[in-house]
């Protein structure tokens, strides 16, 4: 999968102003939307709520990647939000969250969806790169940085 494809500028904002997970998993589906991919916004929230009930989606050091099957897009979606506040949600460490990346994808197709969050789960072992995306100051930095070019 080639993230380049996926992960763009406008589609990643830097001050997420959602204080709980109900929030910023709404403003993340409102960020998503924006790629013009999204045909129904209350079912791509539903799926995403929906997914975060059976098991919460914040992983470890700062980093949560909600996630929804949907019939809401046709292709893999995704979309980056950075917090200044540390959000509740339910982290495998107990700890809060910063860094969000959340994708949408069709429910028929199960492989982009299981190599974007693989490759997505690899980004995250560097501790450096966890903390340059938190000091990020445009989208196109936060692009890079993931992509592996800063």
């Amino acid at each position: 999968m080639d993230l380049k494809n996926l992960l763009k500028p406008e589609l990643v904002t830097l001050d997420l102003k959602g204080t709980n997970k109900e929030e910023i998993i709404k403003e993340l589906v409102d960020l998503a939307a924006r790629s013009g991919k999204v045909s129904d916004k209350e079912e791509a929230i539903r799926s995403v709520f929906e997914r975060e009930n059976r098991m919460s989606t914040g992983m470890k050091h700062g980093i949560a990647i909600p996630h929804g099957k949907t019939t809401a897009v046709r292709e893999l979606v995704a979309c980056v939000g950075i917090s200044q506040h540390e959000i509740n949600f339910d982290a495998l460490d107990r700890k809060g969250c910063r860094i969000f990346i959340m994708t949408l994808s069709p429910i028929d197709k199960t492989g982009p969806h299981l190599q974007f969050l693989a490759e997505v789960g690899m980004l995250f072992r560097s501790e450096e790169k966890r903390q340059a995306l938190l000091s990020a100051k445009t989208a196109e930095e936060v692009v890079s940085i993931l992509l592996g070019n800063a």
